[in-house]
């Protein structure tokens, strides 16, 4: 089975950003994800409104929220997958806090709360299930992130079994080298970089709309179970007209098992 998973941090929607704002990307934006023919879209940031306006450029797609009780001001890490590609079996959002299960909760120190969304899927003439993971850390404290991923490896541990093959994205807010990502592995070593299987020097995944970033690092991974052969990872740098969709490159994974 062939396929392919985007991960996209889509920048919430803030009139401030002026021509970037999201009235003036949510198509570009739309079209930039499906010129690539994927099957689950990941994405991070985006409130309510946005994500389901979001939804209805997609298409073929449907939003993973059946398990969630929005809450208006809260930003979100969101999954959207192919509608005929795959059978829901469970969904949940789980807080990045000491308390996982109560919606909004805020720990650590962290600036906003963060939470991760887990769907388990069953592609369609395959015995083989997904457990696809989505997050978004905290952007400020790095002690912060290694605790939010904590509960974030504690909380996957409750749910996955090996069995189903496992996905990790997010943004991380954090370079591969971080304190982050070497818990995230010593805890799952399952896991394999997608995007250091094709390319050795490291770039900026967020560019604040400017295509470039110096000071930044690849905070976006697309964590992906060994057991899943990669055949390609790349960010989307591509704009429309000159504008770019968002302020991180969407990261592009094909897989197939």
């Amino acid at each position: 089975m062939n396929f392919c998973l985007i991960s996209c941090n889509i920048r919430f929607d803030n009139p401030a950003d002026g021509a970037n704002a999201w009235p003036h990307r949510r198509q570009i934006l739309a079209q930039t994800l499906l010129k690539h023919h994927p099957d689950i879209i990941a994405t991070q940031e985006g409130r309510f409104n946005q994500l389901k306006d979001f939804e209805s450029l997609l298409g073929d797609f449907t939003i993973i929220d059946e398990h969630r009780s929005w809450i208006k001001e809260r930003m979100y890490p969101t999954i959207f997958v192919k509608k005929d590609r795959f059978e829901i079996l469970k969904s949940e959002d789980l807080w990045l806090s000491e308390t996982p299960g109560v919606a909004g909760s805020l720990s650590f120190e962290s600036m906003f709360p963060r939470l991760m969304t887990w769907v388990k899927l069953q592609p369609k003439n395959s015995e083989t299930n997904f457990f696809v993971v989505n997050t978004h850390l905290d952007h400020v404290k790095p002690q912060t992130r290694v605790n939010q991923v904590k509960v974030l490896i504690k909380e996957i541990k409750r749910f996955w079994n090996e069995n189903s093959l496992l996905f990790i994205t997010g943004d991380f807010n954090d370079s591969p080298q971080s304190e982050v990502r070497q818990t995230l592995l010593k805890e799952f070593p399952n896991l394999q970089d997608s995007w250091a299987l094709f390319h050795q020097i490291e770039e900026t995944s967020h560019h604040a709309f400017n295509g470039e970033c110096q000071n930044g690092s690849r905070i976006d991974w697309v964590m992906v179970d060994k057991k899943a052969k990669v055949e390609d990872c790349v960010m989307d740098k591509g704009t429309v007209d000159g504008r770019y969709p968002t302020d991180h490159f969407p990261i592009i994974c094909r897989l197939n098992f």
